[in-house]
């Protein structure tokens, strides 16, 4: 069986279940079955702690092949789309198909070319998979769920690669935006907290209008 991080489901459970995902996997180690000892090259190791993250859940299907379960949305549980993890422990020339098995959506802009989006520590710019490798159907293996598939190669043992949904823009990331554009002090531009979010984030109001605008208010 693969190791399983403390969020990761006990054997036998339904994999179309999603009931059984909880939070993010953390340097969740894949082991082939009957396996013993210390994790090897190609064992691989996925993780998903961290800031825009998503992957609650790893099934290994085969040697090559693995079922991701990603989590839904904080407040609509039915909502399933965002995914991006992290994988490292690869093996040189390593080849891989990963499935993200409970997309909810009937519709996706994967069955009309688009395509993940991976980069690696030794090539940090966000690249997209060839679109001949990507794979997006319902299938009956998943309660008839959407499933994306795609193909990859691993390259360098060194590396840790990251794959997500597409180009990922952080809460953080948008909020050091909105700090450089207040201190820019532009009578056109106001920004005040509306309120927090359910996991106590600053929600902000922003106020874009002429200057005459804001000086009268």
């Amino acid at each position: 069986m693969a190791e399983r991080s403390q969020t990761a489901p006990e054997a036998g459970n339904d994999m179309g279940n999603d009931e059984a995902i909880g939070g993010n996997v953390s340097k969740y180690i894949v082991l082939p079955t009957g396996y013993c000892g210390q994790p090897k090259k190609g064992h691989l190791i996925f993780d998903a702690c961290f800031e825009s993250g998503n992957l609650g859940r790893v099934d290994q299907v085969s040697e090559f092949e693995y079922d991701l379960f990603i989590r839904p949305d904080t407040c609509n549980p039915r909502f399933r789309v965002w995914f991006n993890f992290t994988v490292e422990n690869v093996k040189e020339s390593q080849r891989v198909i990963f499935n993200i098995v409970n997309f909810s959506k009937t519709k996706s802009l994967y069955r009309d070319g688009m395509a993940p989006m991976v980069k690696s520590t030794s090539r940090p710019k966000w690249q997209r998979l060839p679109p001949k490798n990507v794979y997006y159907y319902r299938c009956p293996d998943h309660r008839k769920n959407y499933v994306m598939s795609f193909a990859f190669c691993f390259d360098r043992e060194e590396d840790i690669y990251q794959f997500a949904y597409c180009y990922p823009y952080t809460y953080t990331r948008f909020q050091h935006y909105l700090d450089s554009l207040q201190k820019r002090n532009m009578d056109y531009f106001f920004r005040e907290q509306l309120g927090q979010s359910v996991q106590q984030r600053q929600l902000d109001l922003l106020t874009i209008t002429s200057p005459e605008v804001c000086q009268a208010t």
